[in-house]
């Protein structure tokens, strides 16, 4: 892939002196801006132009909730061609990918991109990358872009837009995200064929009750650290155990 075909999006909710040079396509008549609500924004509100796909490759959006094996479609398809790339919008989940493709393809022609790591052999055929991490001079047969729809994000929105548009494969280009992309892939890539996946297994909400009474492999969340600690510390002591994630979420 050529530097030159991207064009980089103004990103949501930053300031209008820090936005990046966006595409001077006149805006599409009656058009809503893309990615959510921008009224009163300073940024103008032109539709973003994508790059058009090389001829004859396979263009699709998997869309769906989590855990219904998008990302593990994403891996299938990757390795069943000459080369690939799929960038992450984590550190730990490219480094997860990257163990489980090393195991397919061998180490020396697998390489993993984030902004902490860099392992890239000669060679390598395989990349798997943060999105921000994601080569841009390099021509494979498959890019995959995962959880596409944090285009939204006020910080690293920017970036993911523009892998959106303009990241391809020769071969095949795969979107994955949540059902929220539907509206802004119909209008923005329309030559997209989009697919539904269903959830594998059932996610429920359950109200109030005791820590005690609380079924295995429930998830509680907590909005400070102080907090977080209290419980898992609670839930030793009542159940035997617990799993704590930090983050921000």
């Amino acid at each position: 892939m050529s530097a030159t075909r991207y064009r980089f999006l103004p990103c949501i909710g930053c300031d209008a002196a820090t936005q990046l040079p966006q595409a001077q396509d006149p805006p599409l008549p009656g058009s809503a801006p893309w990615f959510g609500d921008m009224s009163g924004s300073p940024v103008a509100k032109r539709p973003p132009v994508a790059v058009p796909a090389p001829q004859g490759s396979r263009l699709t959006a998997v869309l769906g909730p989590t855990n219904t094996g998008k990302t593990h479609l994403a891996i299938e398809r990757m390795c069943g061609h000459a080369s690939g790339m799929i960038g992450f919008p984590l550190r730990l989940l490219a480094r997860e990918v990257y163990d489980r493709v090393v195991a397919i393809k061998g180490v020396a022609q697998v390489a993993l991109i984030t902004g902490e790591e860099k392992i890239v052999p000669e060679g390598a055929r395989y990349f798997l990358c943060t999105v921000e991490s994601m080569p841009t001079d390099r021509d494979v047969a498959f890019v995959a872009i995962d959880e596409a729809q944090v285009g939204a994000d006020p910080e690293r929105g920017h970036v993911f837009t523009e892998r959106l548009l303009s990241a391809r494969g020769y071969a095949e280009t795969m979107i994955l995200g949540s059902e929220t992309l539907r509206p802004l892939l119909r209008r923005l890539l329309p030559e997209f064929e989009i697919i539904t996946r269903p959830r594998f297994s059932t996610l429920s909400y359950a109200p109030p009750r005791k820590l005690s009474r609380l079924p295995k492999r429930s998830v509680i969340v907590a909005f400070t650290a102080a907090e977080v600690y209290a419980l898992a510390e609670m839930l030793r002591r009542q159940m035997g155990g617990a799993a704590v994630v930090m983050g921000s979420l």
